[in-house]
């Protein structure tokens, strides 16, 4: 096969593995605009009504570490399939359940394809294109994809729920998923590590996965519950003595799930620590502002969708320029200045009035915002990625995701304790007026301005310059099978 033709097979493998991402980040927010018709036709309880959300949640955020792994050893191009395949099925139940159990079960599974399908294609990314200016054109355009995936999400939910019904924020995952399923082997190489045994650390993916399993869970129910209820307190204890069996174990494991060796690498700790970051408040801030615009605002469920294409029109273009900007000045202040431009823009939000207008309000604000999460999204992906040895690609792609998606959960659930707490507390208008409602919601984006102050000053400190990487081709740890068409070639 020519050089030329195996470049176009490389760009191609990308864009399925893009299109792949975009899916899982978008079911993550499209359901939360549809769940008053799910209520409706489904007769969820109120209590019972988060969990559509939470089920999904707590399967992909605890098995995203196991995903990373499974794909390393068993193939990534495998676990990929396995993924898109699961989430296809699982979306198609999703569509057609039938009542409250149904529907919670089917997101759980669907969580659960999720986080096989997340690491693998990342990992997949990282192998397919070598350290340096292509593996960062690569990541600009998967930053663009995960980037704008939820808000997105929240404008294609309005769309499908307001003009079909709810059951097609699922279905439109079946197809999709299929297709990708079909095209893989054709598109992608197999590869896996080789790490010169055939054991398998069963503790440690036990004790992560539940881990981190219970510990959504209890910010879940931090949420509707509080933070001192005794099913909260019970669920966060459970969960801090399960991740530090893990951690006991991983040190002693010769074969472990997580080699905590990675995180002697310092740019690779301060990258995970500020996706956590990223994560709180990109979930938060998207919940809290959905709030804002139906409750406060009045918008419809598409108007809130239509408003947040700002924000996502500008990651996509800020995300493939910032691939750019970090081959001119580095991950470090690549990082540090998209973070420090987040925090302008939520500081920016902090002065949302009761009758606020979009366009002076919010408009300026969101575009920043995008501006602020493409340019943070690509340097710490790099960062969370560089120099990791090909045979711990899956298991890296992994920990970056869980980074995320924890840090998602815990600033949900931070950011609603505060907020609920600011509007219970403001005594200038009336307990439960909208200006309450809106003082607290103002409270809560001053905290999230906070974390990115201080996520930019981890960055800036701690993260190191990734130096520029020679082209490599795959050593004795990995093994790389050809794709089919690439076989008949």
């Amino acid at each position: 096969m020519s050089p030329s033709t195996n470049d176009g097979r490389r760009w191609s493998a990308l864009a399925l593995i893009v299109t792949a991402q975009f899916m899982v980040i978008l079911d993550v927010a499209i359901v939360n605009v549809a769940l008053p018709s799910i209520k409706r036709d489904l007769g969820f309880s109120q209590e019972n009504l988060q969990w559509v959300v939470s089920a999904y949640a707590i399967f992909f955020g605890g098995a995203l570490l196991l995903g990373g792994r499974l794909a390393d050893v068993l193939g990534r191009r495998r676990l990929f399939i396995a993924g898109l395949l699961l989430f296809a099925a699982s979306s198609l139940l999703c569509g057609i359940a039938w009542s409250e159990g149904s529907l919670i079960a089917f997101r759980a599974v669907q969580g659960l394809g999720g986080a096989l399908l997340a690491p693998a294609a990342l990992s997949l990314l990282v192998t397919t294109f070598v350290e340096g200016r292509e593996r960062n054109l690569a990541l600009g355009i998967y930053g663009a994809a995960s980037g704008s995936g939820a808000a997105a999400g929240v404008l294609l939910g309005g769309v499908l729920t307001s003009y079909l019904n709810w059951s097609w924020i699922f279905f439109v995952n079946v197809p999709v998923g299929i297709a990708a399923a079909f095209l893989a082997p054709v598109l992608l190489r197999e590869s896996r590590s080789e790490l010169g045994h055939r054991h398998f650390d069963l503790r440690g993916a036990a004790t992560a996965t539940s881990g981190l399993m219970l510990l959504v869970y209890a910010l879940t129910r931090a949420t509707s519950d509080g933070w001192t209820a005794p099913a909260t307190v019970a669920s966060l204890g459970g969960s801090v003595a399960l991740l530090a069996a893990f951690f006991w174990f991983e040190a002693r494991s010769p074969w472990p799930l997580l080699p905590l060796r990675l995180f002697r690498q310092r740019t690779l700790a301060a990258a995970n620590i500020s996706m956590a970051i990223i994560g709180a408040v990109a979930f938060s801030e998207f919940f809290l502002l959905a709030l804002y615009l139906q409750n406060i605002l009045g918008y419809s469920a598409i108007q809130s969708g239509v408003a947040f294409v700002g924000f996502a029109g500008t990651v996509v273009v800020v995300s493939n320029i910032a691939q750019v900007i970090v081959g001119r000045i580095g991950v470090r202040a690549t990082l540090t200045t998209g973070l420090l431009t987040s925090a302008l823009s939520v500081g920016l939000l902090t002065r949302l009035p009761v009758e606020g207008q979009y366009f002076w309000d919010i408009f300026p604000a969101f575009v920043l915002g995008g501006a602020g999460m493409g340019l943070s999204f690509v340097p710490v992906t790099i960062g969370g990625l560089a120099g990791v040895d090909r045979a711990d690609a899956g298991v890296a792609s992994g920990l970056i995701n869980t980074s995320r998606q924890i840090g998602g959960a815990i600033g949900i659930a931070g950011a609603t304790a505060i907020a609920a707490a600011a509007t219970n507390h403001y005594t200038a208008a009336p307990a439960g007026s909208l200006a309450a409602l809106d003082h607290g919601f103002r409270i809560a984006l001053l905290s999230l301005t906070a974390l990115l102050i201080a996520g930019a000053a981890i960055a800036a400190g701690f993260m190191r310059p990734v130096p520029a990487a020679q082209e490599r081709t795959a050593d004795a740890v990995d093994v790389t099978e050809p794709a089919s068409l690439e076989q008949a070639a």
